[in-house]
């Protein structure tokens, strides 16, 4: 990815089926929902980001209060900061990827005058104040912005949603408010389809490591095979033992979902 100042890649060369295809034409420097999309959808072609991170660092507070009414608005306005800012970062300095620690816990990302890390969007905004470790039982401690702007619930689905920038980490799709819901169903359906291998006959269910490391997120054992269950991944029916696969943490970016790289395609053993 080559940022820029004008889009490198014509109308025509952009699908029209992943978020982006008129967000152009609806940015608002006073909308942070747009400004989101904007932002990735920029991270995505190669244009200037510049606009997008000052508009976003310099959002009044309660204009983004007024506009993360929601939990719908929230989940898509954090994914797609979340998201963009992973690329644009790692993409400028890739070797911050060595110390992934520090890199996820740096205070990089501005908004509304306010200073986060990944982590801090991950795991205090998304995840509603649970702790990085601890398997998704503990909490963390919240500040003032943290608190006024979590979601209300946790939703599980947001791990098939987030990618950190390593290989095993699903596609990138910008996130619309209305019809997130949709979207992170199509997104965890599509996720468990090639991630998942179920062995009827030995009676064991292999998921993705992150389903152990956000354990308690899932709902426990119970919960990932009753979300299996529901994707049809295994029948109805059925109890198989779970078994967690490792993670691919190498430095994988431009997974955008419709793009070459995604590996949609290419399930991984």
């Amino acid at each position: 990815m080559v940022r820029a100042d004008t889009d490198s890649r014509s109308d025509a060369e952009r699908p029209s089926d992943t978020g982006y295809s008129d967000a152009a034409d609806r940015t608002s420097d006073a909308d942070p929902l747009a400004l989101a999309v904007d932002l990735l959808r920029a991270v995505r072609y190669g244009e200037s980001t510049r606009r997008y991170e000052r508009a976003l660092r310099d959002l009044p507070p309660a204009a983004l209060r007024d506009a993360l009414a929601t939990d719908d608005r929230r989940l898509a306005f954090w994914l797609n900061v979340y998201n963009a800012h992973v690329q644009l970062l790692l993409d400028a300095a890739p070797e911050q990827y060595e110390d992934r620690r520090r890199f996820f816990r740096a205070e990089v990302v501005a908004v509304a005058g306010h200073e986060l890390s990944l982590d801090d969007i991950e795991h205090g905004l998304l995840r509603r104040s649970r702790h990085s470790l601890g398997l998704g039982y503990l909490p963390r401690r919240a500040d003032a912005f943290e608190r006024a702007h979590r979601l209300d619930s946790r939703d599980s689905r947001i791990h098939f949603a987030l990618n950190c920038g390593a290989a095993s980490c699903p596609p990138i799709l910008a996130y619309d408010h209305e019809t997130i819901d949709d979207q992170l169903d199509t997104a965890t359906a599509g996720f468990l389809e090639t991630e998942v291998a179920h062995d009827a006959d030995q009676g064991v269910v292999r998921v993705p490591r992150h389903m152990l490391w956000y354990h308690g997120d899932f709902g426990g054992r119970r919960g990932i095979r009753s979300l299996l269950r529901e994707h049809v991944v295994i029948p109805g029916d059925a109890t198989p033992a779970i078994r967690y696969q490792s993670y691919d943490w190498s430095l994988a970016l431009g997974r955008f979902a419709g793009s070459q790289s995604d590996g949609s395609d290419t399930p991984r053993e």
